[in-house]
């Protein structure tokens, strides 16, 4: 076997066939950021055998819980690294207990197992070296919670990112993939749940909305109000779904000096269209509601799968706040960055495209062409940075992009 073949074999041809192979990809990205350690992850996933959700989920929460109790050993013991590193892996072995939710019957699991989730995060909040403050966010008639980290506690004034997570991404995962990378090039850090994410949507309810502009125009506003904060340097991070939800609320909100969109984004709503036979899209486009849905589980109803199809439906459309499938897929073709929307993009942005791109393919490019001045950095297999926001080549990825926004923000680190 050539060494193309060996690379092919090993890297293309992954850990599973279907969704799992992407978390496994994710976990072990994250062992960058100790996210998570590889033999942790290469220990659990020998036990389990493709398609078998229950095992998986089980597996998963079972790691978690013992590495949040070695947290807390060592957090009592005066261990304050050992907590801070098994806390953070945790919680990442726990989010994905809660996205594999998605194949229950039974959903009361997620509660409980997400609050679990969130407390070996504050384990690692607490127990982190930079310093954090939990804050909420005036936002409507609410909050959102939010976690402000800089590099020290003296209160210099400094460039500040704020992060903004993915559709379904936990806070951990997204501390892995650019928090702390911000932090060690003397950034602050701004991390928030906006509507539809985790506690906003598991804890109250709050749905996705896509006028994003109206989400982060408070986040700024809070945001500037810190005497930490330069507020001449300010920079934006948006991974996979916030690759829409980013260029979306440039067009409207200007006091960014620089933005990532780790994965571009046009259209949300192809990737719920792409596999509906063109006779349903039809009927769709008709406007008859009743009747698509009708359709829709008539088809269902023949498929061996359908109990397992439903509820993945019903996740995935949850964040949504709708209701039936026609309602879910009107409101998710909100979702898209028109030319008129762009041109109104006055910020600087930097635009990740990677190879494979398994849930908006061709949408990258289409985005930068769409941005006047955009920057479009290629990923590539041959790098080992492949699938969607390259999942296994983090490092590459911190060093590209912070690279960017260093020039641009004149930050020397």
């Amino acid at each position: 076997m050539s060494a193309s073949d060996r690379f092919h074999a090993v890297y293309d041809e992954g850990f599973y066939s279907g969704g799992w192979d992407f978390t496994v990809r994710s976990l072990l990205g994250k062992t960058h950021r100790r996210g998570a350690d590889p033999g942790e992850v290469l220990a659990t996933i020998s036990t389990l055998d493709e398609g078998d959700g229950d095992a998986w989920f089980l597996a998963w929460k079972s790691l978690g819980e013992r590495l949040a109790r070695e947290a807390h050993a060592s957090r009592a013991a005066g261990h304050r690294v050992s907590a801070s590193t098994a806390s953070l892996r945790a919680a990442n072995y726990y989010a994905v207990c809660v996205s594999s939710i998605d194949g229950f019957s039974d959903p009361s699991a997620l509660l409980p197992v997400f609050r679990e989730h969130r407390d070996a995060w504050d384990n690692f909040v607490r127990t982190t070296a930079w310093f954090c403050e939990e804050v909420d966010i005036p936002y409507e008639n609410m909050s959102l919670p939010g976690w402000f980290f800089a590099p020290d506690a003296s209160g210099a004034q400094r460039p500040t990112l704020v992060m903004n997570n993915g559709s379904d991404g936990s806070i951990s995962g997204l501390w892995c993939e650019g928090a702390e990378a911000a932090l060690e090039r003397g950034y602050n850090v701004l991390m928030f749940d906006g509507p539809g994410q985790q506690s906003m949507l598991f804890e109250h309810g709050v749905p996705f909305r896509h006028d994003w502009e109206a989400v982060l125009t408070p986040v700024l506003d809070f945001l500037v109000q810190r005497p930490e904060v330069d507020g001449d340097a300010l920079a934006l991070y948006g991974v996979s779904q916030a690759g829409y939800w980013v260029p979306r609320a440039l067009a409207f909100e200007h006091r960014f000096r620089a933005a990532i969109a780790d994965g571009g984004v046009v259209d949300v709503s192809r990737a719920w269209f792409r596999h509906i036979p063109d006779e349903l899209l039809a009927l769709y486009r008709s406007g008859d509601a009743e009747a698509f849905d009708r359709a829709i589980e008539q088809g269902a109803s023949a498929d061996p799968h359908a109990e397992e199809a439903a509820q993945l439906w019903a996740f995935r459309a949850r964040p949504y706040g709708t209701q039936g499938y026609w309602q879910t897929l009107n409101e998710v073709s909100s979702y898209v960055i028109t030319a008129e929307l762009a041109q109104n993009i006055t910020t600087p942005l930097y635009i990740t495209d990677c190879d494979k791109e398994q849930f908006y393919p061709g949408q990258p490019p289409e985005l930068a062409a769409l941005v006047p001045g955009s920057t479009l950095e290629p990923f590539r297999a041959s790098e080992g940075a492949s699938y969607h926001c390259q999942p296994m080549a983090r490092a590459l990825t911190e060093e590209r992009m912070f690279n960017w926004l260093d020039r641009l923000l004149a930050v020397s680190a």
